[in-house]
């Protein structure tokens, strides 16, 4: 099976799972679960690790996910790599998809009483105009962000790069924050674990989306021997 063909595979299955999960959240069956979760992190709770743990929110952070797409995107147009460079539109197509469940899945936050200062966006200036279009928690607009944006990243220096071990690193920094990017959701009381992996479901199937288009056949430039 060729390389996109078997992304087109992976889409599909991300899109499927991802409409599924969303409707076993908004039936509410992972709300036990949820709480589990939930008092499993206020018991492992540390007031010190807050300020690292809101510095870490930062990367998935609207500012600095679109900061790295946009020069992502800069940098892929002007090495030559012309409407690859669309390839970063999977960001706001993906927050678009995320804006539009937050709106039709009933799925609360956490209680803002055992909610833990998050890392500071320009969002928080502007929560009514926000709230009232994303009244939801689902799925998590930071994994969404995060998953798109240094999966897509990763993918982009493993296609280019002749070093081994520069791919490795690529791939494996991408992994470790996604882990940590989604431990922090749930640390900090900011998202339900289904929030989580709701938003890691919907970020894969964005970051699918911009390697199909950087794998399409008619591509005037080659990732991939």
């Amino acid at each position: 099976m060729s390389q996109l063909r078997r992304t087109l595979v992976a889409f599909a299955a991300l899109a499927i799972a991802f409409m599924v999960f969303a409707a076993v959240v908004a039936a509410g069956s992972l709300h036990s679960l949820d709480v589990d979760v939930s008092h499993a992190m206020t018991e492992a709770w540390r007031p010190q690790l807050q300020l690292p743990f809101q510095v870490l929110a930062l990367f998935g952070g609207l500012e600095m996910s679109t900061l790295v797409a946009v020069v992502l995107g800069i940098w892929l147009w002007r090495h030559h790599f012309g409407v690859d460079a669309l390839a970063v539109l999977a960001l706001p197509v993906a927050v678009g998809l995320e804006l539009l469940y937050k709106r039709i899945v009933d799925h609360p936050a956490p209680p803002a009483s055992i909610q833990h200062a998050d890392g500071w966006s320009i969002t928080d200036l502007l929560w009514g105009s926000v709230k009232s279009v994303a009244s939801g928690s689902f799925p998590s607009g930071h994994m969404v962000r995060t998953v798109i944006v240094y999966g897509l990243l990763a993918f982009v220096v493993a296609r280019l790069t002749e070093r081994r071990s520069l791919r490795s690193a690529a791939v494996a920094g991408a992994v470790v924050l996604v882990a940590a990017e989604s431990f922090d959701r749930v640390y900090l009381q900011a998202h339900w674990e289904s929030d989580v992996l709701g938003g890691i479901l919907l970020g894969g199937l964005g970051l699918a989306g911009a390697i199909i288009w950087l794998d399409r056949p008619w591509a005037s430039v080659p990732w991939s021997d």
